[in-house]
């Protein structure tokens, strides 16, 4: 099987598109970060960490702390795929994390996004 090649994408250079997506909406990095901490577990000194660093997707999942088992719950589809059918592990962890950003960018409460 070839390694997708987002795997090797340095979180940090996907970021500032995810901020800039939601702040299209009026939403804020505060709210993205929020995100990143709620689906990996990171802190925010852990999540600054892992961005300073420029670790890419693969190894920033692989460090999440705790993947938050409520992820389960996210459904939908993210570039024409339906999320939740997703077989290959890191690519349905990347595209949980694209749903919930394309949910952040569509004005849905935090609530919602973060399953609560």
């Amino acid at each position: 099987m070839t390694r997708h090649r987002i795997y090797s994408i340095s979180v940090a250079s996907v970021y500032p598109h995810y901020i800039a997506k939601a702040g299209k909406k009026g939403r804020t990095k505060a709210e993205v970060d929020e995100i990143f901490r709620w689906l990996t577990g990171f802190d925010q000194k852990g999540l600054e960490a892992e961005l300073a660093a420029k670790t890419n997707f693969e190894d920033f999942f692989a460090k999440a702390p705790q993947l938050n088992p409520a992820r389960s719950l996210i459904t939908g589809v993210v570039c024409g795929i339906r999320v939740e059918n997703i077989e290959e592990p890191l690519m349905r962890e990347l595209r949980y994390l694209d749903k919930l950003i394309d949910e952040l960018a569509k004005g849905k409460k935090m609530e919602k996004i973060l399953r609560g």
